[in-house]
């Protein structure tokens, strides 16, 4: 089984359900705390690729940092992954990210499909 890089936020439950669920599965974790090490741009972008879907798609739209940017769901991808890379607050928890497909977990079952 391939080593599975998860996007982690201790302080969210889904995120912690998620964690869970792959440990309880065998998979070989590791857990990064993405508020505390955030992504690049480049990372952004290769996990992009993997979940198959827009910038909009793996943001947080509630957060007050989203308003606050002067961001919105027409928001050119550039300017979103940017504001991620600066804000890892907007990435939406948890992401699983495994050899060829990443996943969000939302719900939290959801991360077993990069098993």
């Amino acid at each position: 089984m391939a080593v599975i890089t998860y996007w982690h936020n201790p302080r969210c439950s889904k995120s912690r359900a998620g964690l869970a669920l792959l440990e309880e599965h065998g998979a070989e974790v590791v857990v990064r705390r993405y508020l505390e090490d955030a992504p690049d741009l480049a990372e952004l972008r290769a996990v992009l690729v993997l979940l198959g879907c827009a910038p909009i798609e793996m943001m947080r739209p509630c957060e007050p940092q989203f308003k606050a940017l002067g961001l919105g769901r027409e928001s050119a991808a550039e300017d979103l992954l940017a504001a991620m890379a600066a804000h890892p607050i907007l990435i939406e928890r948890p992401i699983a990210i495994g050899a060829a497909r990443a996943v969000i977990g939302r719900p939290p079952e959801a991360v077993l499909g990069v098993l």
